[in-house]
């Protein structure tokens, strides 16, 4: 059965929220037990499964603070949505391997969404506007 607008709205800021919390076990629980988490061009690659994923939020937990979603668009389709949303927080690690020194940052986001049939994300791709952080956090030579 195909999931409404509202319920994968739901879905998606109850992830983003356990994400401004850096809360690894509510993110992770809104994700099926076999998810594929998949942020493009993260240096391990594509991920299978709950605790798979949980290194990346771990890092990213490190690497990003006080960080706030801001949803831009959303496309929806059957038990699939793409999202764009902006990124605004702080960057006190290495956040995608640049060193962040406690700087604001701000960058684009697109989530290309699926979703099992009891609401849970199945399927997770995130393309992150690199070239943003880059501008932002340059990096000394």
């Amino acid at each position: 059965m195909a999931l409404t607008r509202s319920e994968m709205d739901r879905k998606l800021d109850e992830h983003f929220s356990f994400e401004a919390q850096d809360h690894v076990e509510g993110v992770l629980a809104t994700l099926t037990p076999d998810v594929e988490h998949d942020v493009v061009g993260w240096p391990t690659g594509p991920s299978r499964g709950r605790e798979s994923a949980r290194p990346f939020y771990e890092t990213l937990f490190a690497d990003l603070s006080e960080g706030k979603v801001e949803t831009r668009r959303r496309l929806y389709g059957d038990n699939f949505m793409v999202d764009d949303s902006l990124w605004s927080g702080r960057a006190p690690g290495r956040p995608f391997g640049m060193d962040g020194r406690n700087r604001p940052l701000a960058f684009r986001l697109l989530h290309v969404i699926e979703f099992a049939d009891n609401g849970d994300i199945r399927t997770e791709n995130v393309w992150v506007d690199i070239g943003a952080i880059l501008q932002q956090l340059p990096q000394v030579g």
